[in-house]
């Protein structure tokens, strides 16, 4: 009987996913009969790499080529679809695993059957911590929000009913999931996680936990987050926000005071040394497409 299944999206991840199957074999710590592993790639050539996989893997890997780039979200409900356990692990192909986490994450699952989400704290690497184990939701106010979460990050302090878990690497129980939908899959990419806390809360309440004692690396140190992405994640915002009847202009003028708050404190760091200027540059950036849409 299986008791966790892994579901990893790929999309031209070669370089990653060789090493994030290698460090989640490595930290296995439940019997591998109990654990499932399904890899979707949404890539259009998959026949290179799964004969690799299936060369180190044998029959340990479910591999799923997708029939098209639906988009992460797409390719997550696929596996999930496929998936025969009750507890379900979304991981990204740039998570590395470096500790044991399926046995503890699993049996708070299987002891508090409320519960629905499950996060853990995100690293940089093996000993910088990221400030993204979680953030807040677009409910807070947008001034508030960076703040709040940079502190609470730094306290590893998380408000289920106000912060969403970081959508690198987090469980989450599979029936109450497919109840709400799964993805939206009208989401390609980017701001997933805040529309699947806002309804599994409102379905099922804040049952979620932050374990700040297991951790994970997402390599993301040193990549920054371009203005582009931020565009794409604020369309994802909109889009979802829409469906639970917040305005565009609600959302906009939010994500509005969010950045600026950002830009306030880029400003100091940089007065201080520990910024740079393409950083506060790319929030300029973002702020100006705000207001040019706020404009329209």
């Amino acid at each position: 009987m299986k008791r966790l299944s892994v579901i990893i999206v790929t999309y031209r991840s070669e370089r990653d996913i060789y090493d994030c199957l290698r460090s989640l074999w490595q930290h296995c710590d439940i019997p591998k009969e109990q654990l499932e592993v399904i890899v979707v790639d949404n890539s259009p050539e998959s026949d290179g790499m799964f004969a690799r996989l299936r060369q180190l893997y044998g029959q340990e890997l479910l591999l799923i080529h997708n029939t098209h780039n639906g988009g992460y979200g797409q390719g997550n409900n696929v596996g999930i679809r496929q998936a025969s356990a009750p507890v379900i692990l979304i991981m990204n192909p740039d998570v590395r695993l470096i500790e044991p986490v399926f046995k503890t994450a699993v049996e708070a699952f299987e002891n508090d059957t409320a519960l629905c989400m499950y996060g853990m704290k995100q690293m940089l690497s093996d000993t910088v911590k990221s400030p993204l184990s979680f953030d807040c939701t677009n409910a807070m106010n947008g001034y508030a929000a960076p703040v709040v979460s940079s502190l609470c990050n730094k306290l590893d302090l998380f408000l289920p009913r106000w912060m969403y878990l970081s959508g690198a690497c987090f469980f989450i129980r599979k029936q109450p999931f497919e109840e709400v939908g799964l993805f939206d899959e009208d989401v390609f990419m980017y701001g997933e996680e805040n529309d699947i806390h806002a309804r599994m809360v409102q379905r099922f309440g804040p049952h979620m936990i932050f374990n700040r004692h297991l951790r994970y690396v997402h390599l993301t140190l040193g990549r920054p987050t371009s203005p582009d992405t931020q565009k794409k994640m604020l369309a994802s915002l909109v889009l979802t926000n829409g469906k639970r009847g917040i305005s565009t202009k609600h959302t906009l003028t939010n994500r509005l005071h969010y950045f600026r708050t950002r830009w306030l404190s880029a400003r100091v760091k940089q007065w201080l040394g520990r910024n740079n200027a393409e950083h506060l540059a790319g929030i300029e950036t973002i702020i100006k497409e705000l207001k040019s849409q706020l404009q329209q």
